[in-house]
């Protein structure tokens, strides 16, 4: 008895820093597992059967997702849309965010006073939530605005009333809430530039906007490839700032078919699933979507990693 336990003491010590180790990483493994691994092969499943939510579920092969790209058919036209105008909306976001973060980082790492406190408030509004922000600036866009307007050129303007000018309102909403998170990445990467190369510059006589692109953005091209990533992936999964928005319209038509105008593809698939009641069909569409995601990460990490090398 006594060597036994000598033996499972000798055992536990010369394998102490591994049992500690998966120890602590074991509940987060699980809630990994439980909620992500499992609940996406379900998911994945389903998306071949018949699945309505209930009873047992007939196995059809790829039916579900020949049905998504079925030329002609309203289904095919409704997903393609959605999918089109989330791209549209994640190149906005893209484009626009990234240069109002790295501005503002700009801004707040020039020493000014009070810097501290800028940060902080541009941070702040990352910490409201996608529904309060929704419609708090759904507010905004039907009230203030429409009153502005009105004032400045005689015509009141509604925002959210046409698609195109809709899609530019959720990504300025998004854009407001998610910049200062993206400018605290950026000051990091400026503030870990070597002063003495900044310093060097100035005396050789490097203005303001050459310093920018010719130290600064080179030398800040691994925050890029963060900021984008995570632009990217936060654009196409955009849901709460949308659905407090605009609830997907106003109606606009695409292919001889009314549909949805801002309907983005995480609210579509979850109206499928919802509204249409079609569980299955909803499943196949997160699974494209997922895929399609996955590939867009790969290819713009990649590509960044690249112009990191060159830089």
């Amino acid at each position: 008895m006594i060597k036994q336990s000598s033996k499972i003491s000798l055992f536990f010590k010369k394998h102490q820093k591994s049992l500690v180790f998966w120890g602590f990483l074991a509940p987060a493994l699980l809630a990994f597992v439980f909620t992500i691994i499992i609940p996406f092969f379900l998911g994945l499943y389903y998306s071949f059967t018949d699945w309505r939510g209930f009873g047992t579920p007939e196995f059809i092969g790829f039916e579900n997702y020949i049905r998504l790209f079925t030329a002609g058919g309203n289904e095919s036209i409704r997903f393609i849309y959605s999918l089109i105008i989330t791209f549209v909306f994640a190149a906005i976001n893209i484009v626009l965010l990234n240069i109002i973060s790295f501005s503002l980082a700009l801004l707040v790492t020039r020493g000014l006073k009070f810097q501290n406190f800028y940060r902080v408030g541009f941070f702040l509004p990352n910490l409201i939530g996608g529904i309060v922000l929704g419609y708090l600036w759904k507010f905004i866009f039907n009230n203030v605005v429409p009153d502005v307007t009105l004032l400045a050129s005689g015509e009141s303007f509604l925002m959210l009333a046409d698609r195109n000018t809709a899609i530019l309102g959720i990504s300025l909403t998004w854009g407001w809430q998610y910049a200062g998170y993206l400018m605290m990445i950026y000051v990091t990467a400026i503030q870990n530039i070597p002063q003495d190369i900044v310093e060097a510059s100035e005396i050789d006589g490097a203005k303001f906007m050459q310093r920018i692109r010719h130290i600064m953005l080179p030398m800040v091209a691994p925050a890029f490839t963060v900021t984008l990533f995570l632009t990217l992936i936060n654009s196409f999964k955009q849901f709460d700032v949308n659905f407090a928005l605009t609830a997907g319209g106003p109606s606009t038509e695409f292919q001889g078919l009314s549909l949805w105008g801002t309907k983005l593809i995480s609210m579509y698939i979850l109206d499928t699933y919802q509204v249409s009641l079609r569980p299955a069909l909803a499943q196949a569409q997160a699974v494209i979507f997922f895929i399609v995601l996955t590939l867009i990460s790969i290819i713009q990490v990649q590509y960044n990693k690249r112009k990191e090398i060159e830089a």
